[in-house]
């Protein structure tokens, strides 16, 4: 499969990152079936696409998007509860609760749900993507992938694709390409057991560790840190979110 085979885009997990995740390819005129548990919550799910900060509706009145644009986007997003609405989509996308055993069961229902020639993809941010896939049957593995977003979704500019050892190659690349396709940076990675995290969470995790060991050693305090690292090095916040003027980089 090549990103030009992909034109139905399955989202198990309406939340945050999955509500983010559909409305960023709905934007680019992929269809999406969003699914979740139910309808009250799928509303709510609805409402933040629509109308939240980062919404489609939202940007229409901050010069982002033009009226029809943002008709067009709502168009291509399908809600449902029901799991069978998935099963002809060319990419599923996993963006349920961070609980491994869960991921793991959904995951292996899925399979024998959803068509077999679909790639599976997590945006888990930091589960082993081999220990993710226990429950899927050998055909599918080679079409299974990480596929982390950073939240929120329809703003940040870069996407983890983690491959472990079983994922075909032409599977990594054509996530990499649909990447590339709606806009953002696509990053490369590589699956490795015993960790927690891919690029962003293990760099930032080893970041912050070291900024608690400068607080603690009595080096400098919370506030300094921050200013040295937004006013030193450019970041957009430091460490601990502190001190005059810090805020989060997409405020």
């Amino acid at each position: 499969m090549t990103a030009d085979d992909i034109k139905l885009i399955g989202v198990m997990g309406s939340g945050v990152m999955g509500g983010g995740i559909s409305q960023t390819f709905a934007q680019f005129g992929y269809q999406v079936i969003v699914r979740d548990l139910n309808d009250e919550i799928l509303a709510r799910s609805r409402d933040t696409i629509e109308n939240g900060r980062f919404g489609i509706r939202t940007a229409v009145t901050r010069g982002l998007m033009t009226k029809e644009q943002a008709d067009a986007a709502a168009a291509c997003i399908t809600y449902t509860p029901r799991e069978e609405d998935l099963r002809d989509v060319d990419l599923l996308i996993e963006a349920i609760p961070e609980r491994l055993e869960l991921k793991q069961s959904e995951f292996g229902r899925w399979d024998k749900i959803v068509n077999p020639r679909a790639i599976f993809a997590s945006n888990t941010s930091g589960y082993v993507i081999a220990e993710l896939a226990q429950h899927v049957g050998e055909q599918r593995k080679p079409r299974f992938v990480g596929f982390h977003w950073f939240s929120p979704a329809p703003v940040m500019k870069v996407i983890e694709t983690i491959y472990a050892d079983f994922t075909a190659p032409d599977t990594t690349e054509t996530m990499m390409e649909l990447t590339r396709r709606i806009g953002k940076y696509a990053a490369r990675v590589k699956d490795m057991p015993g960790t927690y995290g891919f690029v962003g969470n293990r760099v930032y995790a080893a970041m912050r560790r070291e900024a608690q060991k400068i607080v603690d050693d009595g080096i400098a305090t919370e506030e300094d840190i921050d200013a040295v690292m937004r006013f030193g090095r450019n970041w957009p916040v430091g460490p601990f979110n502190r001190g005059p003027g810090s805020r989060s980089g997409w405020q």
